[in-house]
């Protein structure tokens, strides 16, 4: 009989389960959704299971999809059919993608597992049920409950999209410190639904039962539709009555909790530093605008603040930090709201401002004693102008800071290189973390702000017994901030009685020493007649802080050796105690052929965004070898969209110099473009009425490079015949020469002309285009041309290269080849395939300097 293809989504905490068929409405019908979920000390442990039945005399495909939370660890999951278990197999992630490749090659595979979201990241294992039959999916997680903001939160997302005869969330929680508050929070809530939610609590332990009956789950009597379709959120807080903290302790393990309140708040000198080029210009900059304008007002009298923003150039709202007095904080916010977006991205040469700024501070005597000094970086895009390789950034920066400021970063959207703000952050003691762009894009940063904005201790140190612990989680930490907490975790040796501990640490106002010894015997007996905790929860808790740290510490290690051994480390306990990390993978195999195979990963932050490329050696990969053919674009005058076949080596598609580098207007994307014409044609590459401004060029005799460019400027009126020998400037009937060999300049009506010695030449107005020629040397001399400040090219722009500045723009290509990195580039309406490339840019002194860009090649 023939399958029909029939989804049946679930996803809870998240949850959906989804069936939908035009022939089969509901054909695969969830008839019991529990999800329980223990929380011991912090550590969630949650199962999910969801019983299905398919109602229809035919197979029917289901799809289980689930939403955990991106801090949790899978550790199970198992799918019963007709009493036949197929359990999943976590294995190391070169192995288990080596088993997938395999069965991808034979064509029986299923899809890869690696979708995520704002808080929550998503499992989905699809398999085809028979007529009749019941499946049932059984999924456990683990995670660690992290404090913010004085509060736990365990997040669940409700939306089964179907009514449930059996559905139930099912938390307990225990807290042998005591619970200071619980609360529950929904957005699909109802005084329906709210009878359905019971809520018992005592000194230490909390029950929270939401369990609606078919009849509470409807939009309506007559409607066959579920109101479940939304958040559920049980937020808590602990008793803290110890200064030194909390210790417990089970088998052997021990968790350390520490987090000290009611402590005056270290002064702040913070650094803003704001990206405002062109791509951040729309509904972003008035968001980051609107959250400065927030936390300016948050700051505390006794702060020092000041403000950089950055495009292709970077400004100082002062050049130097200043109170936070309540003139100074109006001045400030007039500066803001005359924020606008144009322009590239130097973030490289605004964070050496900030720590230059903080340096001169600092050696003024202007900041107070005892304060905590910090940087904090908003973009969203890569570096496009001055230095641009990463790495170097990343060094420049860590040279600069030298411990001495923390640096937090923050990337606006999915066109930033997560993982380059990630180890920058890292490697000067602060963290990264992406902004979604959403309609609440300015309450995220407000409330990182938040969570950083009240310093009440620094230079944490953290010892136990001398020669007892084993295997002991990160111990030190360089700052402490109201809200939070810091966790420890460690093994005990098994001759221990009491554990001591000692924390030193700074406060504002002195320095201090907290004592604390705990009885091993007396808090191994807390745990044991808890029926519903897992005993081994402290050792699991530990092994999953263990691993998290081992994955941070590797992003910054300095060197490789060190680097290897924190990964061997993090796999082997991540194998040991079955967690799907970053290290391993579980592998699915469908009961319907024991060679189909489904495989997840756990998602990394930066797998999410636009750009996959992590490096030369990536690109490297994918090119095909001489002889073979590979489709590039070719764009002709008559027919735009026109594709043909040409022949391609890997020289010719790699490390070579394109004919243009550009940028999209208002976009972080680069273009570089190989023009396909006559040697030494002149060809009109830009010509804008508007703005008084026109280029052409010359190709060389081997067409391989520019030699030659022609600039008009109409007001006033100045002409440039920039070639490889010099420059000659005419205006008002005279001529002045400016050859490469020495810098020189020349203003005229407030257009100015600059040539830097053998490098480049600069024409430049405000409020108009900036066009710059580079001089490149070697391996052959030849002339590079591009523009910045691009957002101010007008609608009337034309020419080979004008026409890609207003109404154009990339889109996703769902054609994309397997294993391609593949866009549709939109100019006006027309559509072309443009491919990512690694070439080299002539915007830098480096000869060997590369650039990630889409790749468009024209014939003329």
């Amino acid at each position: 009989m023939e399958e029909q293809a029939l989804v049946a989504l679930l996803v809870i905490s998240s949850l959906i389960v989804l069936a939908e068929n035009t022939d089969h409405k509901n054909a695969i019908e969830i008839y019991s959704l529990h999800v329980e979920s223990t929380v011991t000390s912090r550590f969630a442990h949650t199962v999910i299971t969801s019983r299905l039945v398919n109602k229809v005399n035919e197979s029917q495909e289901a799809v289980f999809e689930v939403e955990l939370p991106k801090t949790a660890f899978i550790t199970n999951f198992s799918m019963s059919i007709d009493g036949e278990t197929y359990p999943g197999t976590i294995k190391e992630k070169a192995s288990a993608q080596e088993q997938y490749d395999i069965a991808v090659s034979h064509g029986q595979s299923a899809g890869l597992v690696k979708t995520t979201g704002r808080k929550l990241e998503q499992f989905h294992v699809s398999v085809n049920v028979a007529s009749d039959s019941k499946v049932t999916f059984e999924l456990i997680y683990e995670e660690l409950l992290k404090r913010q903001l004085g509060r736990y939160e365990l997040l669940f997302k409700v939306r089964p999209k179907q009514l449930v005869k059996h559905f139930q969330i099912d938390v307990h929680i225990f807290e042998p410190q005591g619970i200071n508050f619980l609360e529950t929070d929904s957005t699909f809530m109802t005084n329906e639904l709210t009878e359905a939610l019971t809520k018992v609590q005592n000194e230490t332990k909390a029950h929270i039962l939401f369990k609606p009956t078919i009849v509470q789950q409807k939009k309506s009597p007559e409607l066959e539709e579920t109101l479940l379709d939304g958040d559920f959120i049980i937020r808590y807080d602990v008793k803290r009555s110890v200064s030194a903290g909390d210790i417990q302790i089970v088998n052997g393990y021990f968790v350390h909790y520490f987090a000290p309140s009611e402590m005056p708040t270290f002064p702040k000198n913070v650094i803003f530093v704001v990206d405002q080029s062109g791509s951040m210009s729309g509904r972003k900059i008035e968001q980051t605008r609107d959250a400065l304008l927030k936390i300016l007002e948050d700051l505390r009298p006794e702060d020092h603040f000041s403000l950089i923003t950055f495009n292709s150039l970077v400004t100082e709202w002062k050049n130097t930090l200043l109170q936070a007095t309540g003139q100074n904080v109006e001045s400030a916010k007039r500066y803001v709201k005359t924020v606008m977006a144009r322009g590239g991205t130097d973030i490289n040469n605004a964070l050496l401002t900030a720590a230059n700024t903080l340096d001169k501070a600092n050696y003024a005597e202007i900041l107070q004693a005892h304060s905590i000094s910090m940087i904090i970086l908003l973009t969203d895009g890569q570096p496009t102008v001055g230095v641009q390789d990463v790495e170097i950034i990343q060094q420049n920066i860590q040279k600069a800071i030298k411990g001495k400021y923390v640096l937090y970063c923050l990337g606006f959207g999915f066109d930033v290189s997560y993982k380059f703000l990630e180890k920058m952050a890292l490697d000067n003691g602060g963290i990264a973390r992406r902004i979604y762009e959403d309609s609440d894009s300015d309450l995220q940063l407000q409330s990182f702000y938040q969570e950083v904005a009240t310093p009440i201790l620094k230079d944490i140190e953290i010892q136990y017994a001398e020669n007892s612990i084993l295997e002991l989680t990160q111990n030190s930490f360089k700052l402490f901030f109201d809200g939070s907490e810091i966790v420890v975790a460690g093994r005990i040796d098994n001759e221990l009685d009491v554990l001591p501990v000692e924390i030193q640490a700074q406060s504002h106002t002195s320095n201090l020493i907290f004592k604390e010894e705990a009885n091993v015997r007396e808090k191994e007996k807390v745990f044991q007649h808890q029926k519903y905790i897992f005993g081994n929860f402290i050792e699991r808790l530990w092994a999953y802080l263990t691993i998290q740290q081992l994955l941070e510490k590797s992003i910054s290690a300095q060197e490789e050796q060190q680097k290897n051994l924190q990964v061997a480390r993090a796999l082997e306990l991540s194998m040991k105690y079955s967690f799907v990390t970053p290290l391993t993978s579980m592998v699915v195999t469908k009961p319907d052929d024991q060679q189909k195979l489904q495989l997840a990963n756990k998602p990394a932050e930066s797998d999410n965004e636009k750009s996959k490329f992590t490096g030369f050696s990536d690109y490297i990969q994918r090119v095909p070898k001489t002889g073979q053919r590979a489709i590039l674009l070719d764009v002709t005058e008559q027919s735009p969209d026109i594709f043909r076949t040409v022949q391609t080596t890997p020289q010719l598609l790699t490390n070579e110099y394109p004919h243009f580098l550009f940028q999209l207007p208002r976009q972080n994307d680069v273009i570089c473009l190989n023009i396909d014409g006559q040697p030494q044609a002149y060809i009109n590459l830009i010509s804008d009425p508007a703005k008084g401004i026109s280029v052409t060029g010359k190709l060389g005799r081997n067409r391989n490079h520019f030699v030659l460019f022609e600039i008009t400027n109409l007001d006033p009126h100045v002409q440039l015949h920039v070639s490889k020998e010099g420059t000659v400037l005419s205006y008002g009937g005279h001529t002045t020469k400016l050859p490469w060999k020495k810098s020189a300049s020349s203003t005229i009506q407030g257009l100015k002309i600059a040539v830097e010695k053998e490098r480049s030449l600069t024409m430049s107005a405000s409020d108009n285009i900036t066009i710059k020629i580079a001089f490149v040397k070697s391996p052959n001399r030849f002339l590079g041309l591009y523009f910045m400040d691009t957002d101010h090219f007008s609608d009337k722009a034309s020419g080979l290269l004008g026409q890609f500045y207003f109404d154009t723009h990339l889109e996703s290509n769902p054609g994309a080849s397997q294993g391609e990195d593949e866009r549709v580039l939109s100019v006006h309406g027309q559509k072309h395939r443009v491919t990512r490339k690694y070439k080299k840019d002539y915007r830098l002194e480096s000869a060997t300097g590369t650039i990630s860009c889409w790749s468009l090649h024209i014939t003329r």
